[in-house]
């Protein structure tokens, strides 16, 4: 797929032989935070297990007719004892251009594929920053972009469901 990706973006061709287009722009680290409000007294514990919450949110917007943003964010946070040992977010971008596909095929790649692009970039910056402020490596597991986006849409549905309690589906 990367070569198809750098052709359409090297000579703006159309990839597959039709006039649809999807291609990677730009990836950038958006924004970035770690707090370690324990430290330094949570270095001399020795039996601390934290327990460890990571968040997921992705947001798209329309730049142009043909550039989307789509934003990853990431936030991992450890506590033990109901303190928070510590705190990392992180935000990347992607800008991507997407042009002739029809609303529900755009939608799904700014809602999962384009995720699942900007993923390895997060998932390294998340677990060199926990790494660099002195915890253990952090190994965000693989996310399936894919059944999270078709959870979502299913959960938009309902709630269009329940909003109109006399209409029938097709």
């Amino acid at each position: 797929m990367a070569e198809g990706e750098n052709t359409a973006a090297g000579n703006g061709q159309a990839t597959e032989g039709n006039d649809q287009q999807f291609f990677v722009q730009k990836i950038y680290l958006k924004d970035l935070s770690f707090e370690s409000p324990q430290a330094p007294d949570i270095f001399t514990r020795d039996d601390w297990k934290p327990e460890i919450n990571v968040q997921v949110g992705n947001n798209a917007t329309r730049l142009s007719d043909a550039a989307f943003e789509t934003e990853l964010t990431i936030t991992v946070t450890a506590t033990v004892d109901e303190k928070t040992i510590y705190l990392a977010e992180v935000q990347y971008g992607g800008v991507f251009t997407i042009k002739g596909f029809d609303d529900a095929t755009r939608r799904q790649l700014l809602g999962a594929y384009c995720p699942t692009l900007l993923f390895p970039y997060i998932r390294e910056t998340v677990g060199d920053l926990v790494m660099k402020g002195g915890f253990p490596q952090m190994i965000l597991q693989p996310i399936n972009f894919d059944a999270l986006y078709a959870q979502h849409e299913q959960q938009q549905r309902a709630a269009q469901a329940d909003d109109a309690p006399d209409a029938r589906p097709n």
